[in-house]
């Protein structure tokens, strides 16, 4: 089994003889066990199984497996949101003292966990322009950095990581890359076969495709080699006090950082997504592979429509001739089409850009993006409004850019909508 639709539907869930067909949600918090030894082996990391629901569930195991199959990884784990699984990312190998570099244009919420949050931890960060130099990016990297991180495709910035070149500069410095691999999803974009070591998800967009459940996720390429950088990654390579002093890299070679992440992490915040979630993403998991190029075409034909129309006074899409990132994206891309998403702004400016956005009827304005429904936001007003003018110009955010998540609708009532909110202003 490995073409990439075939996995959509029917990776993870290997139903037994007389098991349900469908993955059925384990809607349990605890697990029996015959001995009081069968569980203490659990509890040792000794066997693989199930015993309490913050840790691991089987219904989200059977969709983790799903996800780590599309992206070709060797595992996976689900959490409760795409927040979490980035804050699990890079704290399973950081600590008080460390350091990683983030590039710049991410998501608002993750910059904030980045620049904000995780500094109270003890841990800093520091953001590069991804279009910078090599040498540019290099002057970041110190002794107790950890991990760099970046995203396929930034939201909303729309800007697109060179994922080769990122790899290859954390390769250098001997730490994993991670990438947040949301837009693109595995339909598009593969960054593992880029050299990514790491890749994270908010299953929530694409994935889920519904706008029913929130979750997130981390795959393990398994390929970075922790014990080269023994004295680096100690949480990997040394025993770990708290688990009777096994060492994850030693037990669990390839697994190693999965199992780290559940058995430490999970054990201690708990932020695991519930097995109702888990069902539902793999519902949207199951069609991904229909509706991602259909999202694509929408948007390629939005784009070029916004960027032929007289009021409107610019687009970005990486889908497009003469887009900045579309020789990038030709490569990294199936397609060159790198998601449904796309930036524009009105001519006159903040302004005039809300206003369109509040003459829209079926497009809606919500806080999400990439589902099945076509719907705008205003980062500047919304998502990043916490930021400060010159934070959102770092971040590749325009006081008048619009978010415009294209859907799988009907591409003329898409269009007709845009037409009819652009008349108004």
């Amino acid at each position: 089994m490995s073409k990439i639709e075939t996995l959509c539907i029917q990776g993870g869930w290997q139903p037994k003889n007389g098991e349900p067909r469908v993955l059925p949600i384990y809607q349990s918090t605890t697990f029996k066990y015959e001995t009081t030894n069968d569980m203490a082996d659990l509890f040792d990391l000794k066997a693989s199984g199930y015993f309490y629901t913050r840790l691991q569930n089987p219904t989200n195991d059977a969709v983790a497996n799903k996800i780590a199959a599309l992206e070709g990884g060797v595992a996976a784990m689900l959490t409760s949101s795409g927040q979490a699984a980035n804050f699990y990312a890079v704290f399973n190998i950081c600590e008080a003292g460390d350091h990683f570099i983030s590039t710049s244009a991410i998501y608002g919420g993750t910059s904030n966990l980045f620049s904000v949050t995780m500094k109270k931890l003890g841990i800093e960060c520091t953001f590069v322009d991804q279009d910078a130099s090599d040498e540019e990016i290099e002057k970041a990297f110190r002794p107790n950095t950890k991990c760099v991180f970046g995203e396929t495709v930034a939201n909303p910035a729309g800007k697109v990581l060179d994922l080769k070149r990122f790899a290859d500069l954390a390769h250098k410095h001997g730490v994993p890359m991670i990438v947040d691999n949301t837009f693109p999803t595995p339909i598009l974009c593969r960054p593992i076969e880029f050299g990514v070591d790491i890749v994270t998800h908010s299953t929530t967009k694409y994935m889920d495709g519904h706008a029913m459940a929130v979750g997130g996720c981390i795959v393990d390429s398994g390929n970075f080699d922790w014990e080269a950088n023994h004295d680096r990654f100690k949480g990997l390579t040394e025993p770990d006090p708290s688990y009777h002093g096994l060492a994850y890299t030693k037990a669990f070679g390839k697994g190693a950082y999965i199992t780290k992440a559940t058995a430490q992490l999970m054990r201690d915040f708990g932020s695991i997504q519930s097995p109702q979630n888990a069902f539902l993403l793999n519902v949207g998991l199951e069609t991904l592979h229909l509706r991602m190029p259909r999202h694509c075409e929408n948007a390629l034909a939005c784009a070029k429509f916004l960027k032929n129309h007289p009021k409107v006074a610019w687009v970005n899409y990486a889908g497009l001739e003469g887009d900045k990132y579309h020789e990038l994206a030709q490569k990294q891309f199936k397609g060159g089409l790198p998601c449904g998403v796309l930036t524009f702004g009105i001519k006159g400016g903040r302004e005039k850009s809300i206003q369109f956005m509040d003459s829209l009827k079926m497009i809606c304005i919500v806080t999400h993006v990439a589902d099945a429904r076509s719907c705008v936001l205003h980062p500047a007003s919304h998502t990043h409004r916490q930021l400060t003018d010159e934070q959102l110009i770092e971040a590749g955010v325009a006081p008048d850019l619009i978010r415009f998540s294209v859907g799988i609708e009907n591409v003329e009532d898409i269009i007709a909508d845009l037409t009819q909110a652009l008349e108004k202003v």
